[in-house]
């Protein structure tokens, strides 16, 4: 029986993702650096904090790493405080879960007053008992260890909680770090296919709750 559910943010719960597509480039052409033509390529998967390790060393800025986290934060800051939006269907999705008593916690890639901002402005902060960030914890999604210590967080056991996640390489850690995973749809993400095979279960869209729970409720 589902007890416990650990949830990314952008692109799973939020319609974010877009915000982030070009931030890394319009930041490094803003303090004068044209950014290579596999940038976004190649720090897609990367956390804040690790994309901003890899621009001071690749392109010598010399700038502290906090100091091109707070940047590339002070750019997307205002699209999470009065612009972003929940996925269709997610705020009764999340309902429902807190209704039946699924503890849940946030684990996101983003800094924590981004998130905090917009899940504050989505009127949905009070379902979350935490909210964990890679950079809080110290280690990217290409590694377990925020799903372990969200784990913690919950006080659930492994095989009563549920991973949301729309990336692939996200859901992989996950998935084999032996967590029960949901794939949820977004559009940034191209391997729809792969994220169907390797996911528990998957989400199109978070109308389909009762799908789901008659799902959670065989876990």
């Amino acid at each position: 029986m589902l007890r416990g559910a650990i949830f990314d943010m952008d692109g799973t719960l939020l319609d974010s993702m877009s915000v982030w597509d070009n931030v890394g480039e319009n930041y490094l052409r803003s303090i004068g650096y044209e950014p290579r033509e596999n940038f976004a390529e190649t720090t897609k998967d990367l956390s804040l904090y690790q994309a901003s390790c890899y621009c001071k060393s690749e392109y010598g800025i010399k700038l502290s790493v906090g100091e091109i986290m707070d940047g590339v934060n002070a750019m997307v800051e205002g699209f999470y405080r009065y612009e972003a939006k929940l996925k269709q269907g997610a705020d009764e999705f999340l309902r429902r879960l807190r209704e039946s008593g699924v503890k849940m916690c946030i684990a996101t890639a983003t800094d924590k007053h981004l998130a905090e901002a917009a899940l504050s402005r989505c009127g949905i902060t009070s379902c979350f008992c935490d909210i964990l960030t890679c950079n809080s914890v110290g280690h990217g999604k290409d590694e377990p260890i925020i799903y372990r210590l969200a784990l913690e967080s919950l006080g659930t056991k492994k095989s009563e909680t549920i991973v949301f996640e729309d990336a692939l390489f996200a859901l992989k850690t996950a998935h084999d770090d032996g967590f029960i995973t949901a794939a949820v749809f977004d559009e940034h993400e191209r391997a729809q296919d792969e994220l169907k095979m390797l996911s528990d279960f998957y989400i199109k869209n978070f109308k389909e709750i009762n799908a789901f729970w008659a799902f959670a409720q065989k876990m």
